[in-house]
């Protein structure tokens, strides 16, 4: 057999489909035993590379997680990339039987996150969301809890006090280092703007606060304006973006401490050459990758995907183990930074 035995070898050799092997492999739906045991012996004979996971997946006797997770945003390429993270983390999960049920939100209102996060009671071991911060999704953690599934904050810290733990980025630190890259980075004294998504995300206001400390404290030859609010859209940024543009010539600065860095990208691409105004947007995605190329982006601050949902396996099998533990934490990763010069 040339070359490196791929998953076709091993349902050629195991006299099964392609979708089946999947299924072992990926722990996608549930799987007769002397199924799984035939993939992982014609997998051991052909010498495919997953085949020692393989043989953990079918180790009845190792402890299993099945964990739930509500993400937002399906359509956008860094939720995308989350997904398949989560999926791949699961796959590679160490002495662990461990299998991910991902649901998106329809939107970002506390109803859809908490509605989904409920649903998953009956299905999973522990549950992780990038839930806004609102009573309605506290409550939802607190009828998990009642039930013994511990719950796990992402990106953005909610339910403080009765989630399991947060996992994500210092959010402070992350606007203090937006705000660092916009100072050394303008050569004149202006206006710097900043933009959240809304008004229910935690994450969001301590990046807020961190840049304007930065200034206050390192840079007060700089104004910061007050801050505007852009849903996270691409379309509301955009013309944001434009209007300041137009009212302060002097801007030298802006970030976006959420979503919607695509507008304010394309508002500069029209009618700024590159780095005449600093931008500083959260995440490595096509756009902001295409952005930092031509410089219209002056550093993307993304947080490590597959650590932080290693991470989160390992605290989840260890909650779901040992039971939801009576001291909620936080659970820092260091951000990746990428300049124009990285990419």
């Amino acid at each position: 057999m040339a070359g490196r035995p791929t998953i076709v070898d091993v349902a050629r050799e195991a006299g099964l489909s392609t979708a089946t092997v999947d299924r072992v492999l990926n722990a996608r739906e549930k799987v007769r035993e002397d199924t799984a045991r035939r993939v992982y012996e014609a997998a051991r004979l052909v010498g495919y590379h997953a085949a020692p996971l393989i043989g953990q997946r079918v180790q009845t006797d190792l402890p299993r997680l099945r964990l739930g997770v509500v993400l937002h945003k399906e359509k956008q390429a860094f939720y995308q990339t989350f997904k398949s993270e989560l999926e791949r983390a699961v796959t590679q999960a160490v002495g662990l039987r461990a299998s991910v049920v991902i649901e998106f939100a329809s939107s970002q209102t506390p109803a859809d996150f908490a509605g989904l996060m409920d649903g998953m009671a009956d299905r999973v071991d522990a549950v992780a969301a990038t839930a806004v911060t609102h009573p309605e999704v506290t409550e939802a953690v607190v009828r998990l809890n009642a039930r013994g599934i511990p719950c796990f904050a992402l990106l953005n810290d909610f339910a403080q006090g009765v989630r399991q733990n947060y996992l994500g980025l210092n959010n402070m630190k992350i606007g203090r280092i937006a705000a660092h890259m916009i100072a050394v980075s303008s050569h004149q004294a202006g206006k710097i703007a900043v933009f959240v998504g809304g008004y229910r995300w935690h994450g969001h206001e301590l990046r807020e606060t961190g840049f304007r400390s930065y200034f206050r404290e390192y840079a007060p030859q700089f104004s910061v304006l007050d801050t505007l609010v852009n849903l996270e859209t691409r379309q509301l940024t955009y013309e944001a973006t434009l209007d300041l543009l137009n009212r302060h010539p002097d801007l030298r600065g802006i970030y976006c401490a959420g979503g919607g860095m695509e507008g304010a990208i394309a508002a500069l691409v029209e009618v700024r050459k590159p780095g005449e105004v600093t931008l500083i947007v959260n995440e490595l995605t096509p756009e902001s990758r295409a952005a930092l190329a031509s410089r219209h982006v002056g550093m993307a601050i993304a947080t490590p995907l597959g650590r932080l949902c290693s991470d989160l396996i390992t605290l989840a099998a260890a909650s779901a183990r040992e039971g939801i533990a009576p001291v909620q934490g936080q659970h820092f990763l260091p951000p990746d930074l990428y300049l124009p010069e990285s990419v």
